[in-house]
């Protein structure tokens, strides 16, 4: 996907003197009295805002934080906790500016943080004269947001379309990358983990995925109801029966193309969904009928990881047991460890899985961690985000 990449503009010497824009992703995790308990995003940002400020631009940065009623503020809807770290960070003063759609007052070399952008009225909606008025105050626009990218709203794609320049961060422009190396040019084999409670919620993506993978490995809830498909009992385990066609589907699209859903060989059941339940390994065969199943058995860990290591691309979206619970956790920490392992170009994305990843230690084995949690399952759908259309299309002149 071709975007004007806003680190190019740097190194052309075209933002000296300018205003930038920069949509930020800055919505962090706060405890009841407002500290910040998380500050992965904040640092994260900090690259692109350095970035403006060293070229010589007056660096206008937004964020949403919350969900918050346009046009009603709270204390608890600021920016202003945020302010203050993103000052701690750059090692200066950030000032919080309140009311700054009708204009904002900065110098090349200072930067400012405007207040939650979802206060202005027209934000989500991407109102059209809410848009124009952004695009006004900036020579540049910049998105580094992706967990807001499969959004159009104001600050994430109106304002895009009418700036004089729209840009992608460094953020937003890794994605992009890291994307198109996993799904639109991979190395075969691609193998996709799409695992979590329901099969419901993540259908659209099974199926896009089947067109395009050589191995779907489905884990959790989602994998109980494909051990319906194939034919095993469950038990009382979580599934969804009235979605077995709809398995039986994907099963057979993949058999088409000569490509696989691996059904597990042994489960690790419990008699109740607690961590201190007695765990039992069983064929997959065997599964009694007050049997909860709670993680793949380690025969299908190890073929699993096997696949997992001869893989050229992986794409992993969701945990295939409930590692919470160390009883139960095998199964994913043996996932884990063989993308770790795997010489595969690996994606990762979703809460559940980047917490996996914090809690196996290993964020420097997997090729690249999406931040961006609906955004990323929507490009597994096979659906182009909002903000990557209009910055390609305004790359292309549009």
């Amino acid at each position: 996907m071709n975007v004007l990449r806003f680190t190019d503009l740097c190194a052309q010497g075209k933002v000296a003197g300018q205003r930038v824009f920069i949509r930020a992703d800055l919505n962090v995790p706060q405890d009841d009295s407002g500290r910040i308990t998380e500050d992965t995003r904040i640092r994260a940002s900090v690259p692109c805002i350095r970035a403006a400020l060293d070229a010589g631009a007056a660096v206008m940065v937004t964020s949403h934080l919350g969900r918050p009623t346009e046009g009603q503020f709270k204390p608890e809807d600021s920016l202003a906790p945020v302010a203050a770290r993103l000052g701690e960070l750059l090692g200066r003063e950030v000032p919080l500016v309140s009311d700054w759609v009708d204009g904002v007052q900065v110098a090349p070399g200072q930067v400012v943080l405007l207040e939650n952008c979802r206060l202005n009225k027209g934000e989500k909606k991407n109102d059209e004269a809410l848009s124009r008025k952004l695009a006004a105050l900036t020579d540049i626009y910049v998105n580094d947001a992706f967990g807001t990218a499969h959004r159009a709203e104001a600050t994430t794609y109106g304002i895009a379309q009418f700036a004089k320049l729209a840009s992608a961060g460094p953020l937003l422009a890794a994605e992009i990358d890291a994307i198109t190396k996993a799904l639109a040019q991979p190395q075969r084999p691609l193998v996709a983990i799409v695992a979590g409670s329901k099969v419901s919620t993540k259908l659209t993506i099974l199926k896009s995925l089947a067109e395009k993978v050589d191995q779907l490995i489905v884990g959790g809830g989602i994998a109980n109801t494909f051990m319906l498909a194939a034919g095993l009992k469950i038990g009382k385990s979580l599934a969804e029966p009235d979605l077995i066609d709809q398995a039986k589907a994907v099963i057979e699209a993949m058999r088409a193309r000569g490509a696989a859903v691996p059904i597990p060989v042994d489960v690790v059941t419990a008699k109740t969904f607690a961590a201190d339940a007695a765990a039992t390994v069983k064929d997959a065969s065997d599964v009694a009928d007050d049997d909860l199943i709670l993680d793949i058995g380690p025969k299908t860990a190890d073929l699993l990881a096997a696949q997992l290591r001869e893989a050229g691309t992986i794409v992993w979206n969701g945990p295939v047991g409930v590692f919470e619970f160390d009883a139960f956790a095998n199964g994913t920490k043996t996932i884990a460890q063989a993308i770790a392992a795997s010489k595969a170009f690996s994606i990762a994305g979703g809460g559940d899985t980047l917490a996996a990843i914090a809690k196996y230690g290993i964020e420097d084995k997997v090729g690249y961690i999406s931040t961006g949690g609906g955004a990323f399952l929507e490009i597994l759908e096979g659906k182009t985000l909002p903000a990557f259309e209009i910055l390609a299309k305004r790359a292309a002149g549009g």
